[in-house]
């Protein structure tokens, strides 16, 4: 039986994939700054995404991106923006996996 580490490593490979496919741009993946751990960094039409995996069977995934997950999260954001001097435009997106189907929610602050 597979632990949660390696269940979300599995699902955020699966999620690597399927952003590739719709034509996202990886450019960095399992990013830990001081206040949290971004699961993906990408780019699409000039737009940096910062995207946030979840993923199961049994239950709804969506429910573990909570609005403290997603204060975490931002501050992880803007530690790497800064980090990185990018000045272009962001947006957090949730990508929920359940039984290999792939739920993409754009610009998901609260």
């Amino acid at each position: 039986m597979k632990n949660t580490v390696q269940k979300g490593a599995e699902a955020e490979n699966l999620a690597v994939s399927y952003l590739k496919r719709i034509g996202y741009q990886i450019v960095e993946t399992n990013v830990r700054e001081r206040f949290s751990e971004i699961d993906i960094v990408c780019l699409r039409d000039g737009v940096y995404r910062f995207v946030e995996v979840k993923s199961g069977d049994g239950f709804e995934p969506s429910y573990n991106y909570t609005p403290a997950k997603q204060k975490k999260l931002l501050k992880g954001v803007n530690l790497y923006l800064l980090k990185h001097k990018i000045t272009s435009p962001f947006c957090l997106d949730l990508l929920v996996i359940r039984s290999g189907e792939f739920e993409l929610y754009e610009n998901v602050t609260f």
